[in-house]
């Protein structure tokens, strides 16, 4: 990119899958900056690691998206690139599944993404370019048991992004959605031991996926260059789901 880098923001970028799409970015030449919720300590051990900083505020607050994404505009400039990495998750089966639970998903996961892409989505429009990519899941397409409130968050993340793809189009913005099969993160292994060899069992490679890999998708929809690739879902994932 020369002498000039976009910025971009990743949510939920300290750790995990965020970290590594916040250090690739940094490589590819953005200027970029992440946010977090509420894990000071890794918040500053991952600004101590790589340099970029890190601004706290949950994303299922429209307040405070839309009051932390000025705070990185004072900092670095106009958000170019955005990133929707931030979730949780709360399993249960369905029947025994809280409202609490059911809510705490859908307002991080799904009113996140919304909240963020609505606190950016204006300057793009005026400034004519934008790069949104909204980190989804396989479990949208496939609805994993006692994960009713992720697939549905996920699954709406991938709704969101095809209508931002149409709107945004005639203004150079792209937006797209990308679903991570089972990476190698701190999710992950809280899995049970007994279910996740299931899940390597799916898998033709026998391994879960690196975050790095993960991010290298990221990048690739992130570019100047991918402007004509818009409204797509791309799985990074080896397993075969059952429909």
């Amino acid at each position: 990119m020369g002498s000039f880098s976009r910025v971009a923001l990743v949510t939920g970028g300290t750790v995990g899958i965020g970290a590594s799409i916040a250090e690739a970015l940094l490589v590819a030449g953005y200027r970029v900056a992440v946010n977090y919720g509420r894990n000071v300590d890794a918040a500053h051990a991952f600004e101590a690691r790589t340099g970029i900083n890190a601004y706290a505020w949950n994303v299922a607050n429209w307040q405070a998206c839309s009051d932390g994404v000025a705070r990185v505009q004072t900092a670095l400039g106009p958000v170019e690139v955005l990133i929707n990495n931030a979730g949780n998750t709360r399993d249960a089966m369905f029947h025994k599944m809280s409202v609490a639970q059911w809510r705490e998903v859908i307002e991080v996961d799904l009113d996140g993404c919304f909240n963020m892409c609505r606190s950016v989505i204006e300057g793009m429009r005026e400034r004519q370019f934008g790069r949104i990519v909204n980190i989804s899941s396989v479990n949208a397409m496939f609805g994993p048991n006692g994960q009713s409130n992720y697939a549905a968050a996920k699954a709406g993340m991938i709704g969101l992004t095809k209508s931002l793809a149409r709107e945004g189009a005639s203004h150079n913005i792209t937006a797209n959605a990308i679903a991570p099969g089972y990476a190698d993160t701190a999710m992950v292994a809280a899995i049970k031991p007994d279910a996740l060899s299931q899940i390597l069992k799916s898998v033709p490679a026998g391994r879960l996926s690196e975050p790095a890999e993960i991010a290298r998708g990221v990048v690739f929809l992130a570019a100047d260059e991918s402007a004509f690739i818009n409204g797509i879902t791309l799985t990074i994932d080896e397993a075969k789901y059952p429909s």
